[in-house]
């Protein structure tokens, strides 16, 4: 069965989910992109003040794919046994580098509800946590300024914000967080916009979530076309901000193996120091921090290319590992993973980052991509 890498639900253009939150007051309306429908793809990241699903931001995620589109999940067959939660899954303090943005769907939920019994469990363990910012609409015109509002905010705070370009054509093979540019040429001409909000300091970037594990629907060409691309966005990023980080899709333990990874990530420009700085995975998923950092290493020793490539672990949703049954969409019985941080204390493990805003959904405990507080409240107790 597949298990989505990353869940956005296309709710809204896209998503583009801004969930990063900042420690000061409300953010630029720049920097809060429009939310509207989108069809739910199979899982995938979503993005806006909501993650996609499994992935998005204040807008619903991006990728809610429907389950024939979803990624393979190689997770074992239904057991009666849970996983064993994650050592650190509640109560680790946030790494104070990391930029919480002051738009985002749970935040505006606790601003709105402070006599919710639930709000100080989920003001305390999601809220007050850095988290990644999604651009899954299409907005040429406007996504300079609004990437620009993000950067500017963090740089200002003295923090590292995580940024989500989710906007490549074809994104989600037509799943859930379906969209994107109408074609890759629009697509170059939307990352150089998006690269020139970047500003001088110091940047994650999460470069298309999917994009890469999530190939198999196009041909031969149109993958060596769409990896093209992907390679140009990741040169052009890095040459606009020397300070920024770049990181490509590197799926999940349960999806491909390492090595047909790798080979993928290599024709993307993955093993290139002008583009890249390695691989991200389990954006959307719930996979265990200790299996990603096995599979993450086993994709970088097959990646080839610069000694100081790492990973970047998405830990949103993680706590209690991946469902025995491979259920993606807002499967009960997960928690919260170790609070984003840079300091991992992992070699070639670069940071755990939360891109899929938790609370969120995938599209079953609530519309995909939108903040639901019985789903967040059930993450964080």
């Amino acid at each position: 069965m597949v298990a989505a890498a990353s869940v956005v639900v296309a709710v809204g253009t896209a998503t583009g989910l801004l969930s990063a939150l900042d420690d000061g007051g409300g953010g630029s309306d720049e920097a809060r992109p429009e939310l509207s429908s989108s069809p739910l793809l199979a899982p995938l990241p979503a993005v806006s003040s909501a993650s996609p699903t499994p992935s998005a931001s204040k807008s619903p995620s991006p990728s809610a794919r429907t389950k024939e589109a979803r990624k393979p999940s190689r997770t074992p067959s239904p057991t009666s046994a849970e996983p064993t939660p994650e050592p650190e899954s509640k109560n680790a303090p946030a790494s104070a580098r990391l930029y919480r943005h002051p738009d985002s769907q749970v935040l505006d939920w606790v601003r709105a509800h402070r006599d919710d019994p639930r709000r100080p469990v989920i003001e305390t363990e999601i809220a007050d946590r850095p988290a990644a910012v999604w651009f899954a609409d299409f907005t040429p015109s406007t996504i300079t300024a609004r990437v620009r509002a993000v950067t500017a905010g963090a740089a200002g705070a003295g923090r590292v914000p995580v940024v989500v370009p989710y906007a490549v054509p074809d994104r989600d093979c037509g799943g859930a967080s379906q969209g994107g540019a109408p074609d890759l040429a629009a697509y170059d001409g939307w990352i150089d916009a998006f690269a020139a909000g970047l500003g001088s300091d110091e940047v994650i970037v999460i470069l298309e979530p999917d994009s890469i594990a999530l190939a198999n629907c196009l041909s031969t060409g149109q993958r060596t076309a769409r990896f093209a691309s992907l390679a140009r966005a990741g040169r052009v990023l890095k040459a606009a901000n020397p300070n920024a980080r770049v990181y490509y899709d590197a799926g999940h333990s349960g999806w491909n193996a390492p090595a047909a990874q790798a080979a993928l990530l290599r024709q993307a420009g993955a093993a290139s120091a002008a583009s890249s700085d390695g691989v991200f995975s389990n954006v959307s998923n719930f996979h265990t921090t200790a299996d990603e950092i096995a599979y993450d290493r086993q994709i970088l020793d097959a990646l080839g290319g610069p000694a100081g490539l790492g990973a970047v672990i998405d830990t949103s949703r993680n706590g209690n590992g991946a469902p025995p049954d491979g259920e993606w969409c807002d499967p009960a019985g997960r928690k919260l993973g170790r609070a984003p941080t840079t300091n991992t204390g992992e070699s070639r493990i670069d940071a755990y980052l939360w891109v899929k805003l938790p609370g969120e959904s995938d599209g079953c405990k609530g519309t995909p991509g939108t903040f639901t507080a019985s789903y967040a409240y059930d993450l964080a107790r």
